[in-house]
């Protein structure tokens, strides 16, 4: 999908707006982290605060009032204290898992006042997941090898408290091992092989796969059939958390 269209989308809307809604307006620097093209960024200059701009490229922003640079998470070189506030959204998500506890506290490091956490709550990463045509390996959808709720977070950041907390549309229901099996074997027709994350095992594009097999028609339907069957006996969850959390 096309950026700007994304952008416009009713529910993107509303969750940047849910994000921008957390931000205290009693700071006056922020380290946007993940910056990508500077759209949260120049929202947050435009609350009047300095911006600094991180990625793992240096962000390419064509904005007087924000400062891009090129870092990691888990090795910031800003001193402990530097930011008023950290704004981290759309990106806890996609950090390995073995990494995932020292870049949260090196968010928190550089953090004096607060930090804005925005992630999918409760992410089913089964649902929707891909084949990758070069390795064969499985890869979760969008490239999230996380999924969080509040206990999760309060946990990787344990210097911090809750301040405020806000949930954002409807998330998918489920699924269950069986279905999420037999999609494997029917080579994972359904995955979101339009992202634009590698594969993360071996760094490969995905694309889409072959055209499946009888086998793997069977298999698909079964797979259905399943999801349908369990259905009445789920319930709905918000699709994404968001937590303004401030040093304890």
């Amino acid at each position: 999908m096309d950026l700007t269209d994304y952008r416009n989308r009713e529910i993107e809307i509303a969750r940047v707006a849910d994000l921008m809604n957390l931000v205290p307006n009693s700071i006056a620097s922020v380290l946007d982290v993940g910056a990508r093209d500077g759209y949260i960024s120049k929202k947050l200059a435009d609350k009047g605060f300095r911006v600094v701009a991180l990625d793992l490229d240096t962000p390419k922003i064509d904005d007087p009032r924000i400062t891009c640079v090129k870092g990691d998470a888990t090795a910031l070189q800003f001193t402990s204290q530097y930011f008023d506030m950290v704004f981290v959204a759309e990106v806890l998500e996609h950090i390995p898992y073995d990494r995932l506890a020292l870049a949260c506290r090196e968010l928190g490091r550089v953090a004096e006042h607060f930090v804005v956490v925005g992630v999918p709550y409760k992410q089913d990463i089964r649902i929707g997941r891909t084949t990758c045509g070069t390795c064969c390996k499985f890869n979760p959808p969008w490239g999230h090898v996380n999924s969080f709720d509040e206990r999760s977070i309060m946990e990787l950041f344990p210097d911090f408290k809750e301040a405020k907390r806000s949930f954002v549309g409807l998330g998918k229901l489920p699924t269950n091992a069986l279905s999420t099996w037999w999609l494997d074997l029917a080579g994972n027709p359904y995955g979101t092989y339009m992202q634009d994350e590698p594969c993360i095992h071996c760094g490969k594009a995905l694309t889409r796969p072959p055209p499946r097999t009888f086998g793997q028609k069977v298999l698909t339907k079964g797979a259905s059939l399943i999801g349908r069957l369990q259905k009445p006996f789920l319930r709905r969850h918000p699709n994404w958390i968001h937590m303004l959390l401030a040093r304890a």
